[in-house]
């Protein structure tokens, strides 16, 4: 029971083979890669000047 024998996790290494007793690893799966948007900032509205009080005259 050696590198000849194909029962054995040495043997399959060996041969290059897997099975029960060398089994393949599992590939941890990757999210897709997103494409990043670019957001436009947006210019907040001039304020308008409040009106200008007149001055009462009294006479």
């Amino acid at each position: 029971m050696g590198r000849g024998d194909k029962k054995t996790a040495k043997g399959k290494r060996a041969m290059g083979s897997f099975g029960i007793t060398r089994p393949r690893k599992k590939t941890t799966s990757t999210a897709p890669v997103t494409e990043v948007k670019v957001v436009k900032e947006k210019k907040a509205p001039a304020k308008k000047a409040a009106p200008k009080k007149e001055k009462a005259t009294e006479a």
